[in-house]
């Protein structure tokens, strides 16, 4: 199963990274300092090819081994792309848009 895989591949990445850290915990959360939650964040962002920012270190993501796979499944969906068509049409940006998916007029 992919998220087996992927949970293999996470605990594997995280033991050589954090070696000192229970990562069998049920609160791995409590686990970390500040280094080892971003040294979570930057490992799953190289190795997942998501974007990962601070307000993704939260008690419920870290919590345990599942529920960080959970968050990088939760990244790698297509909701999470960059904001396009009628994202930016419901900001109020119009429906001009260029052949690269940005829009033209200088919407933000």
């Amino acid at each position: 199963m992919v998220n087996d895989k992927m949970k293999e591949r996470i605990i594997e990445l995280l033991s050589r990274a954090l070696p000192m850290v229970n990562l069998e915990s049920d609160f791995l959360f409590s686990e970390l300092d500040s280094l080892g939650v971003t040294t979570i964040l930057m490992l799953l962002s190289e190795e997942y090819g998501i974007e990962l920012e601070a307000r993704d270190a939260t008690p419920k993501n870290l919590k345990t081994i599942d529920a960080i796979v959970e968050m990088v499944k939760a990244k790698q969906t297509p909701s999470n792309s960059p904001v396009k068509g009628e994202d930016l049409e419901r900001r109020g940006c119009g429906n001009n848009f260029s052949p690269s998916g940005e829009t033209e007029g200088g919407c933000n």
